[in-house]
Protein backbone atom coordinates (compact mmCIF):
# COMPACT_ATOMS: atom_id res chain seq x y z
CA UNK A 1 0.00 0.00 0.00
CA UNK A 2 2.85 2.37 0.83
CA UNK A 3 4.38 1.84 -2.60
CA UNK A 4 1.08 2.82 -4.26
CA UNK A 5 0.91 6.04 -2.24
CA UNK A 6 4.50 6.95 -3.09
CA UNK A 7 3.97 6.10 -6.77
CA UNK A 8 0.77 8.17 -6.89
CA UNK A 9 2.46 11.13 -5.23
CA UNK A 10 5.41 11.00 -7.61
CA UNK A 11 3.09 10.62 -10.60
CA UNK A 12 1.13 13.68 -9.46
CA UNK A 13 4.35 15.69 -9.11
CA UNK A 14 5.40 14.57 -12.60
CA UNK A 15 2.04 15.64 -14.05
CA UNK A 16 2.35 19.09 -12.43
CA UNK A 17 5.88 19.38 -13.81
CA UNK A 18 4.73 18.35 -17.29
CA UNK A 19 1.95 20.96 -17.21
CA UNK A 20 4.43 23.64 -16.16
CA UNK A 21 6.87 22.66 -18.91
CA UNK A 22 4.05 22.62 -21.44
CA UNK A 23 2.90 26.07 -20.40
CA UNK A 24 6.45 27.38 -20.85
CA UNK A 25 6.51 25.90 -24.33
CA UNK A 26 3.26 27.66 -25.18
CA UNK A 27 4.62 30.95 -23.83
CA UNK A 28 7.69 30.59 -26.03
CA UNK A 29 5.54 29.90 -29.09
CA UNK A 30 3.38 32.94 -28.33
CA UNK A 31 6.48 35.15 -28.57
CA UNK A 32 6.32 34.52 -32.31
CA UNK A 33 9.98 34.80 -33.25
CA UNK A 34 11.53 31.94 -35.21
CA UNK A 35 13.91 31.08 -32.36
CA UNK A 36 11.28 31.10 -29.60
CA UNK A 37 8.78 29.16 -31.72
CA UNK A 38 11.44 26.53 -32.41
CA UNK A 39 12.37 26.30 -28.73
CA UNK A 40 8.70 26.27 -27.75
CA UNK A 41 7.96 23.35 -30.04
CA UNK A 42 11.00 21.50 -28.72
CA UNK A 43 9.87 22.12 -25.14
CA UNK A 44 6.35 20.87 -25.95
CA UNK A 45 7.78 17.50 -26.92
CA UNK A 46 8.92 16.89 -23.33
CA UNK A 47 5.42 16.66 -21.78
CA UNK A 48 4.39 14.14 -24.43
CA UNK A 49 7.43 11.98 -23.74
CA UNK A 50 6.81 12.25 -20.00
CA UNK A 51 3.12 11.38 -20.37
CA UNK A 52 3.97 8.37 -22.54
CA UNK A 53 6.56 7.21 -19.98
CA UNK A 54 4.08 7.63 -17.11
CA UNK A 55 1.37 5.75 -19.02
CA UNK A 56 3.68 2.83 -19.91
CA UNK A 57 5.07 2.58 -16.38
CA UNK A 58 1.61 2.66 -14.80
CA UNK A 59 0.28 0.08 -17.27
CA UNK A 60 3.24 -2.21 -16.56
CA UNK A 61 2.75 -1.92 -12.79
CA UNK A 62 -0.99 -2.63 -13.06
CA UNK A 63 -0.45 -5.61 -15.35
CA UNK A 64 2.22 -7.06 -13.05
CA UNK A 65 -0.07 -6.53 -10.06
CA UNK A 66 -2.92 -8.26 -11.88
CA UNK A 67 -0.71 -11.29 -12.52
CA UNK A 68 0.50 -11.29 -8.91
CA UNK A 69 -3.09 -11.31 -7.62
CA UNK A 70 -4.01 -14.14 -9.96
CA UNK A 71 -0.95 -16.16 -8.99
CA UNK A 72 -1.67 -15.49 -5.32
CA UNK A 73 -5.24 -16.76 -5.68
CA UNK A 74 -3.83 -19.95 -7.23
CA UNK A 75 -1.31 -20.30 -4.39
CA UNK A 76 1.58 -20.00 -6.83
CA UNK A 77 3.42 -16.90 -5.64
CA UNK A 78 7.08 -17.61 -4.95
CA UNK A 79 7.84 -18.11 -1.29
CA UNK A 80 10.44 -15.78 0.17
CA UNK A 81 13.18 -18.27 0.99
CA UNK A 82 16.08 -15.86 0.68
CA UNK A 83 18.76 -15.47 3.31
CA UNK A 84 19.16 -11.89 4.45
CA UNK A 85 22.02 -9.99 6.01
CA UNK A 86 21.57 -8.48 9.49
CA UNK A 87 20.81 -5.18 7.73
CA UNK A 88 17.95 -6.82 5.79
CA UNK A 89 19.63 -7.01 2.37
CA UNK A 90 19.28 -10.16 0.33
CA UNK A 91 22.34 -12.40 0.43
CA UNK A 92 23.77 -12.61 -3.08
CA UNK A 93 24.54 -16.36 -2.96
CA UNK A 94 21.01 -17.08 -1.76
CA UNK A 95 19.53 -14.98 -4.58
CA UNK A 96 21.74 -16.76 -7.13
CA UNK A 97 20.62 -20.16 -5.85
CA UNK A 98 16.92 -19.28 -6.10
CA UNK A 99 17.53 -17.69 -9.50
CA UNK A 100 19.11 -20.90 -10.83
CA UNK A 101 16.03 -22.88 -9.78
CA UNK A 102 13.66 -20.34 -11.33
CA UNK A 103 15.64 -20.29 -14.57
CA UNK A 104 15.52 -24.09 -14.79
CA UNK A 105 11.77 -24.00 -14.12
CA UNK A 106 11.31 -21.46 -16.92
CA UNK A 107 13.45 -23.48 -19.34
CA UNK A 108 11.21 -26.51 -18.68
CA UNK A 109 8.01 -24.51 -19.29
CA UNK A 110 8.91 -21.57 -21.57
CA UNK A 111 5.27 -20.89 -22.49
CA UNK A 112 4.02 -20.70 -18.89
CA UNK A 113 3.52 -17.13 -17.74
CA UNK A 114 3.72 -18.28 -14.12
CA UNK A 115 7.30 -19.46 -14.48
CA UNK A 116 8.25 -16.19 -16.19
CA UNK A 117 6.62 -14.24 -13.36
CA UNK A 118 8.62 -16.17 -10.77
CA UNK A 119 11.79 -15.71 -12.86
CA UNK A 120 11.14 -11.95 -12.92
CA UNK A 121 10.93 -11.96 -9.12
CA UNK A 122 14.21 -13.91 -8.95
CA UNK A 123 15.88 -11.41 -11.29
CA UNK A 124 14.63 -8.57 -9.09
CA UNK A 125 15.93 -10.28 -5.96
CA UNK A 126 19.30 -10.69 -7.70
CA UNK A 127 19.25 -6.91 -8.39
CA UNK A 128 19.03 -7.31 -12.16
CA UNK A 129 16.21 -4.86 -12.82
CA UNK A 130 16.41 -4.71 -16.64
CA UNK A 131 16.11 -8.49 -16.96
CA UNK A 132 13.43 -8.57 -14.28
CA UNK A 133 11.38 -6.10 -16.30
CA UNK A 134 11.89 -8.08 -19.54
CA UNK A 135 10.87 -11.32 -17.82
CA UNK A 136 7.76 -9.66 -16.37
CA UNK A 137 6.86 -8.20 -19.78
CA UNK A 138 7.13 -11.71 -21.22
CA UNK A 139 4.92 -13.09 -18.43
CA UNK A 140 2.31 -10.41 -19.14
CA UNK A 141 2.40 -11.07 -22.89
CA UNK A 142 2.07 -14.84 -22.39
CA UNK A 143 -0.77 -14.36 -19.92
CA UNK A 144 -2.65 -12.04 -22.26
CA UNK A 145 -2.04 -14.25 -25.31
CA UNK A 146 -0.05 -11.56 -27.12
CA UNK A 147 2.99 -12.29 -29.28
CA UNK A 148 6.18 -12.42 -27.26
CA UNK A 149 9.04 -10.23 -28.41
CA UNK A 150 12.41 -11.92 -28.60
Amino acid sequence: MRAKVVYSALAAVLVVYLVLVGSRGVLLIEQGTPVTVTFGLAVLVLPFIGAWFLYRTTKFARDAGRLARELESEGGLPVDELVRTPGGRIDRDSADEVFARRRAETEQAPEDWRSWFRLAVAYHDARDTPRARKAMQRAIALHDGRPVRA
